[in-house]
């Protein structure tokens, strides 16, 4: 057992300690039966479904994954010994199997290197071959697969620089990777502690406005700026699968590298100074060029100023192009968007973004595609006649989707859909796509028909369904929709059009996950070709239902319920509750009201909810729905404790009406703004017994610019922001409370800071709370001693406070 390196500290039962020393614990044996599992692979296919290929991969890191030499620069958090990610995760074996071989054991892959820490798997644009990063001690090398053979080979040095991502890209013709190399010539890191400061940091406010989040692991000084620098700092070489390579571009803070679809062009983006100590790296200044193979420039096709400066609203955009891309059904053409309003949200305007596109060699001017009422939303290529244009806006939680003629001007484009993005039940699915001739994946297009995939929710249930949409009638046919009732269905793709195969993926409640061909025009054809098994046995006889409920306003609400194994539901035996929730703002009622809980998803417990308690002698409610409505003129968070109150006291009453709990025992949990929630129903109401609450943040003002969907700022509305802060009500904290948070939490907004003056004011005013720190934990947490000893922090404290004679 290792001794644990924090401090847990805490006010309970009225004695005040200052912590308590503790090692690392295990929770019972019917938990740590369930969270001691071993993960099942990860299947990745390929697009002609001919292989299959398999990640392997540990349950959890340890402890000593994520005691790494480390620097926090701009947003990133890199591994100054390795140069990659320091929250990087890594598959520690792969194998390979074909597809139609459907029993037969998958062939490990050969040649692979000693421990094996892979990331950054990439197919080849033919699919022949797959290439991967290995992380040695020292740095990262790039290796590459013979996905016929399952032969692995090293390509380079273990000297990549994978500080920004994957290091590296495919070369159109399959032969050659670009690469991310570190500098021979690179500086060492500057240590902040021993390098003296010349001077005293310096910003300066300019008088223009604009809302910035609270950002996590910005730079503070001219030291984070060289090293900042150092770290992302590459040359560019083109390394052969035979291994030899060429230097092809110089030392430059490489951001962005993408071949055209043909492969004649290369597009590099770099970063740029002036640096931010407000703002993460996304919004540095950068450079976008435009390259021939021979590495010799053809235009400098973007310039993007430092952007500070932003008008207020999640619908306003930074001024210049946007979404600077190759469209995938040319050759060589760039798309980008232009904001007709100056990017502000607040401006009014006919048309907010215009759509162009821009041909190689880029010489003549870029030509309108067209303009889009709302905020630009993304793009999907077909042909020269089709594509798909979204445009959305915030505030309304309105989604339209178009017709476009790339060719044309589209001044009037045809509307195929105009929705809330957050009413499920009238989701149209999304369209399927194909490889075309350049390796791309564009919209496929069968006798002027698309084909739209949908995840089928409706107010009876889960049923996923294939539709032909028309191009020339705009009208929809279906082809398959799934009836399953003791299973779920998914439908990840479409394989044949005129055979009408389609690959899926069926589970239940007790079965795992696995993939199989469904004959859509002959549903009850189904050909399994993974084979999972449930690692989860002994929660098999656990009850689960999705129950559906009120709330006092009529507002509808449901969660899905877990009732221990063997519960005799007539005698109805009385038990304590734990419901796990997360807030979600939505702006009318219908959208709220929808449930996408599906009774027949697989039951799998982990850190992240309460249904490990089930093993335990409790009712859990997972999922409870604990939606905030601000309709018309008003904003969700106008009435958020009440609403917040109105859902938690719903959710008791219904499953107290089915006879299953004691409601003097109700505990309450959740995750980040889940545990915003708890905090605050601990605060304000007396429906629950205690409450966990996980890295959270509880003092609004810490976060003065806007936090999760409230796009007002503290100064817009202060009594809101202060009203909704469990900092500023601590004298009221009524219930015990488990506060736990990481370490080194990564996340904009929720700082470590904000549990621990949390606590310091919980503490100080007699309250009963208890805080555990997680050591090296980010905002998620990942190390099985941590995961194991919080699964034992929360077992004590739910027993505690929720069992009787406790």
């Amino acid at each position: 057992m290792k001794k644990v390196c924090f401090l847990f500290l805490f006010s309970l039962g009225g004695l005040a300690y200052a912590q308590e020393n503790l090692e690392y614990q295990l929770p019972s044996k019917e938990i740590l039966q369930l969270a001691d599992y071993t993960r099942a692979p990860s299947v990745n296919m390929d697009t002609k479904k001919d292989y299959m290929l398999l990640t392997y991969r540990n349950t959890y890191k340890s402890l000593e994954d994520l005691n790494l030499e480390e620097l926090r620069l701009a947003g990133l958090r890199v591994n100054t010994k390795t140069n990659i990610s320091a929250t990087a995760s890594y598959v520690n074996n792969i194998k390979l199997r074909k597809v139609a071989a459907f029993k037969a054991e998958p062939a490990q892959v050969k040649g692979l290197p000693a421990n094996p820490r892979i990331a950054n798997l990439s197919w080849s644009p033919d699919e022949k071959k797959i290439a991967f990063t290995h992380t040695t001690d020292k740095g990262v090398e790039l290796w590459v697969v013979d996905v016929a053979t399952a032969t692995a080979k090293k390509l380079t040095a273990d000297n990549l620089n994978a500080n920004l991502g994957s290091p590296y890209i495919w070369y159109r013709d399959n032969e050659h990777l670009l690469v991310k190399v570190i500098p021979a010539n690179r500086p060492s890191l500057i240590n902040a502690k021993e390098d003296l400061p010349k001077g005293p940091i310096v910003s300066n406010a300019e008088g223009k406005t604009s809302q910035n989040r609270t950002y996590a692991d910005l730079l503070k000084n001219k030291t984070d700026e060289q090293n900042f620098e150092t770290i992302v700092s590459a040359e560019l070489y083109t390394v052969g699968l035979n291994g030899g390579s060429k230097l092809f571009l110089g030392k430059n803070m490489y951001a962005g590298e993408s071949f055209s679809p043909d492969g004649n062009y290369l597009m590099l983006s770099v970063i740029k100074r002036p640096f931010s100590y407000i703002v993460p790296l996304s919004r540095f200044p950068s450079e976008t060029n435009i390259y021939k193979l021979d590495a010799s420039l053809v235009k400098q096709v973007n310039e993007v100023p430092l952007v500070e400066i932003m008008p207020k609203g999640f619908s306003s955009v930074r001024t210049g192009k946007r979404s600077l891309s190759w469209r995938d059904d040319k050759p060589a053409t760039l798309f980008y968007v232009n904001a007709l309003d100056g990017g502000d949200q607040a401006q009014q305007a006919d048309y907010r973004d215009e759509l162009f596109l821009w041909d190689a060699p880029f010489v003549t001017p870029a030509k309108s595609m067209g303009k889009t009422v709302q905020r630009f939303g993304g793009v999907e290529w077909g042909n020269d006649k089709v594509a798909l244009v979204y445009d959305q806006w915030y505030d309304t939680r309105n989604l339209r989707t178009y017709l476009f003629d790339p060719s044309g001007s589209n001044e009037n484009p045809k509307k195929i859909s105009d929705r809330n993005y957050q009413d499920i039940y009238s989701d149209p699915g999304n369209p399927e796509t194909r490889k075309n001739e350049y390796g791309m994946e564009v919209l496929a297009i069968e006798n002027n028909n698309l084909y739209l995939i949908g995840e089928g929710h409706t107010p009876k249930g889960q049923f996923p369904f294939i539709d032909e949409l028309n191009l020339a009638t705009l009208k929809t046919k279906r082809l398959y929709q799934s009836n399953l009732k003791d299973k779920k269905e998914d439908i990840i793709s479409i394989e044949d059009f005129k055979k009408g195969l389609a690959l899926v993926q069926l589970q239940s409640a007790t079965e795992y996950p696995n993939y199989y061909f469904r004959n859509f025009k002959k549903p009850a054809s189904v050909q399994q070709i993974t084979f999972n098994t449930n690692p989860f046995e002994s929660i098999k006889g656990v009850y689960k239902e999705v129950i559906k409920y009120k709330r006092a306003d009529g507002v509808e609400l449901s969660g899905t319920l877990y009732l221990p194994a063997g519960y005799d539901r007539t005698k109805k035996e009385k038990l304590p509750l734990l419901i796990w929730a997360y807030p979600q703002e939505f702006k009318d009622k219908n959208s709220a009201g929808q449930s996408s809980q599906n009774p027949n998803e697989f039951t799998f417990p982990y850190y992240g909810s309460f249904v490990y308690w089930v093993t335990k002698g409790y009712a859990v409610l997972d999922d409870a729905s604990f939606p905030i409505i601000g309709e018309g003129d008003k904003e969700p968070n106008d009435d958020f404790i009440n609403q917040l109150v109105a859902n938690g006291k719903a959710a008791i009453d219904a499953v107290d009406a089915l006879g299953y709990i004691d409601r003097s025992r109700v505990g309450v949990g959740g995750h980040s703004y889940g545990a915003f929630m708890t905090a605050n129903l601990l605060t304000h109401s007396d429906l629950f017994a205690c409450g966990i609450a996980r890295s959270g943040a509880y003092n609004r003002t810490l976060t003065p610019f806007g936090f999760q969907s409230e796009q007002r700022n503290f100064w817009d509305v202060p009594a809101i922001y202060s009203g909704m802060s469990p900092f500023n009500t601590a004298d009221k904290m009524k219930k015990p409370i488990l506060l736990v948070h990481g370490e080194a939490d990564n996340n904009p907004g929720t700082f470590t800071l904000q549990t621990e003056r949390y606590f310091q004011a919980l503490k100080g005013l007699g309250a009963n709370a208890r805080m555990v720190i997680l050591p090296k934990e980010s905002h998620s947490y990942v190390a099985r001693e941590n995961i194991m000893h919080l699964l034992w922090e929360q077992e004590q404290f739910l027993d505690k406070y929720l069992k009787p004679n406790k």
